[in-house]
């Protein structure tokens, strides 16, 4: 299958004045924006976000979309990720958010909170059976203090990491998002006990200035035994 192009060429930049309703941080968001060639390309080819250039490199990298494999993509919305699992062959993709996203061919689209005690039960029976791929590019709101954002994020990717380990069918890979802050150990090893490897990644989609890399762990050993109950 042919793959999709990323963008090739920058256009020409583009200045934003600040007007009297836009902050400046605003203004520069829209700036940035306007002169991201990752947007023009989503646009140019109907995915939903530039996230979904991130998950197509991370795909031509470490091959973690299989052609008839169930996907579950977790923070789902607006839907890039989701695209993409679908185009690239996933036979069952369920898209998870706690925002409605709209319909995607080839998709189911849930809208529900990931952490509910029975929604490993309830996914997998949707998705017709254990996951082989669990994505996550969940990130919380900022607050713009790295040490709080990061705290916040990487508590957000250890439920998933949790939720991947009832949901993942043996040699599943989990993909997940983190920020750069070094309170990670409890998570890699987490990961490093169920996983055969664990990567660390920064697509090149990935803008240059943010903290953001992708965790990437491949060949779920398998769901440990549930330990005998005493009497």
């Amino acid at each position: 299958m042919k793959r999709p192009a990323g963008p090739t060429t920058r256009g020409l930049s583009v200045s934003v004045k600040t007007a009297k309703s836009r902050s400046p941080a605003s203004t520069r968001w829209l700036a940035r924006q306007l002169n991201d060639p990752y947007v023009a390309a989503a646009k140019q080819q109907g995915w939903r976000s530039r996230a979904a250039f991130k998950l197509i490199e991370l795909d031509d990298r470490f091959h973690l979309i299989k052609r008839g494999s169930r996907v579950l993509d977790l923070g789902a919305a607006p839907g890039g990720w989701t695209q993409v699992a679908v185009k690239r062959g996933a036979a069952s993709v369920l898209a998870v958010d706690l925002l409605p996203i709209d319909p995607i061919q080839g998709a189911t689209m849930l809208q529900a909170d990931f952490t509910d005690p029975e929604m490993p039960a309830k996914l997998t029976a949707l998705l017709g059976g254990q996951a082989d791929l669990v994505l996550s590019d969940m990130a919380p709101n900022t607050t713009g203090h790295g040490a709080t954002d990061h705290l916040r994020i990487m508590g957000l990717t250890e439920m998933a990491v949790d939720f991947a380990v009832y949901v993942l069918s043996p040699g599943g890979a989990f993909v997940a998002k983190v920020f750069q802050g070094g309170s990670e150990k409890t998570m890699l090893d987490t990961l490093k006990r169920h996983f055969a490897q664990v990567k660390h990644a920064k697509p090149p989609a990935s803008r240059k200035e943010s903290s953001e890399l992708y965790v990437v762990a491949m060949g779920f050993k398998g769901r440990p035994p549930a330990a005998p109950q005493s009497a």
